[in-house]
């Protein structure tokens, strides 16, 4: 029987070679595409899983100190705006455009976008920072505009500009610690908005004599009692919300008058405060940057992004876009579950390569640092340390770089709530922004500060790397910020003369980052 059975089909077979042969094919195809696309819905919902587990570690560190949920733990997609009549200098903060940086992209073969942050009122991110910080302070009734209050930052510049532009809009005055080796243009334009500066030496940040630390202490000082912050006087045993280590609220009302109570029950509201913004340690600047500038960029991407690209100072943009693009990604992933092998599979027929790498990697998050920065050596190998550091010798205190406004040598509160979404880190040098600045200048009319240099050399690292795991045909899309412009920056990072005595040759030339 057997005999008979194996003779027959081999007798089929050789009459029907070729369409034996294509059957065969198609099946073999057939199992390796479902063996595939299995592997990538496996990945995928691996994938999905450490996401959501980030999300709630930044949810659990968001969390405030009473107890509540956080408010950025919900996305909350913006309205893009058309053609509408804004209320005041507050209405032209946000909905910035994406724009195409064209010679980097045309010389890398990506998609590499700048988001102009540099067209806010006051001229840089800052403006998103300094608006949730006094909307969240008057919002939780710790600040009261029109009643003779005075807001307190210490900053290297754009904090202070868009707070202070924001203070007189709102109704306060404002007070700005800045280090003293800052660009001069910086300082003259507080002044002209009406702060009183306060320039000092710059020192690492345990010396009482940090510009962080001075501002602060000149908060506590404003008043006699001081409502919020380390050295809070509570006036219920039981309540230690104010007790905080990230704000400052003093009151020139006396405590004995506020425990005895007062004839008018607003005398409290109405008596001029002294506010610590603090910008570095504040989670404002975090929220701002989770329901503002990410929700922004995914719309105007319609989530066809790559990666993430931007230095930190306070570490808040970086976080907070990051955050936002993880979640919007995971939540993409979570809309696409159920429709499972099918779906995969259907990727892999349209593009193999990118069904892998979304399965992968999702949206990359990398981190811009300058030279001197420790921030390069957290995200990359859990350290915070600096080669200067451990040599002993550095040109500032803050950083050993001529860029401003990015890089530091701690962590603070606001990078930390984003630590886990980082995904890789890019050191650019000195010499390397200033060559990218001229380029941008030359090639795309871009006359950019120190901080979107930095950013966009490591725009095209990034891109150019994805490019290459990525293979031929495929144009990864990397957003990038575009901070400042370059007329803050007039008199160190575009001068030629400065750069030149710091050891960097004013040169438009970057061959060699574009073959990287």
């Amino acid at each position: 029987m057997l005999e008979a059975w194996s003779e027959t089909l081999h007798t089929f077979f050789r009459r029907h070679h070729k369409t034996t042969f294509l059957l065969g094919f198609a099946f073999g195809s057939l199992v390796s595409l479902s063996s595939m696309s299995s592997v990538i819905f496996i990945v995928n919902q691996r994938q999905r899983r450490r996401l959501n587990r980030q999300l709630q570690r930044f949810r659990s560190r968001e969390a405030t100190r009473d107890g509540k949920q956080p408010r950025s733990g919900k996305k909350k997609m913006i309205q893009l705006k058309s053609a509408e009549i804004v209320k005041g200098v507050e209405g032209l903060i946000g909905n910035t455009p994406l724009m195409r940086i064209n010679s980097l992209s045309d010389a890398t073969g990506c998609e590499i976008l700048g988001k102009a942050e540099f067209l806010n009122p006051a001229g840089s991110p800052k403006d998103r920072v300094a608006l949730q910080i006094l909307n969240d302070a008057e919002a939780a009734g710790l600040l009261h505009p029109h009643t003779g209050s005075r807001i307190f930052e210490g900053t290297v510049g754009s904090t202070g500009i868009s707070l202070t532009t924001l203070a007189r809009a709102k109704g306060y005055e404002c007070s700005i610690v800045i280090p003293d080796d800052v660009a001069t243009e910086k300082v003259e334009l507080l002044k002209k908005l009406g702060a009183d500066v306060l320039s000092v030496r710059p020192r690492g940040i345990v010396d009482p004599k940090h510009f962080v630390n001075e501002a602060r202490a000149l908060a506590e000082a404003f008043g006699s009692t001081e409502l919020v912050g380390p050295h809070a006087e509570c006036f219920d045993p039981a309540d230690r919300s104010v007790e905080r280590d990230d704000l400052v609220v003093s009151t020139q009302v006396p405590l004995n008058a506020i425990r005895g109570g007062s004839n008018d029950p607003d005398a409290l509201e109405k008596a001029p405060r002294g506010f610590f913004a603090d910008q570095f340690e504040n989670d404002s600047n975090f929220a701002a940057h989770f329901n503002g500038t990410g929700p922004e960029i995914w719309e105007q991407t319609n989530g066809n992004i790559d990666a993430f690209v931007a230095g930190a100072g306070t570490g808040g943009t970086l976080a907070g876009v990051g955050a936002f693009l993880k979640q919007a990604y995971a939540e993409s992933l979570n809309s696409q579950h159920g429709k499972g092998v099918s779906s995969a599979l259907q990727s892999l027929f349209v593009n193999p390569l990118h069904a892998f790498r979304d399965a992968a990697l999702g949206i990359r998050v990398v981190l811009a640092d300058p030279q001197g920065s420790g921030l390069y050596n957290k995200v990359k190998y859990g350290v915070m340390f600096s080669p200067t550091e451990a040599e002993g010798t550095r040109r500032r205190y803050q950083v050993d770089t001529m860029v401003e406004g990015i890089g530091l040598n701690r962590l603070t509160r606001n990078f930390e709530l984003g630590l886990d979404c980082i995904d890789d880190a890019e050191q650019v040098t000195d010499d390397e922004a200033v060559r990218m600045s001229r380029w941008l200048v030359l090639n795309d009319g871009l006359f950019l500060g120190s901080s979107s240099a930095v950013n966009c050399v490591a725009a095209v690292r990034t891109a150019l790397k994805l490019k290459k795991s990525g293979g031929a045909g495929r144009r990864p899309v990397v957003v990038t910020i575009l901070c400042d412009s370059g007329a803050r920056h007039l008199s160190k990072f575009h001068s030629d003369e400065f750069v030149s005595k710091a050891g960097v040759e004013p040169s438009s030339d970057i061959s060699d980052i574009l073959q990287q």
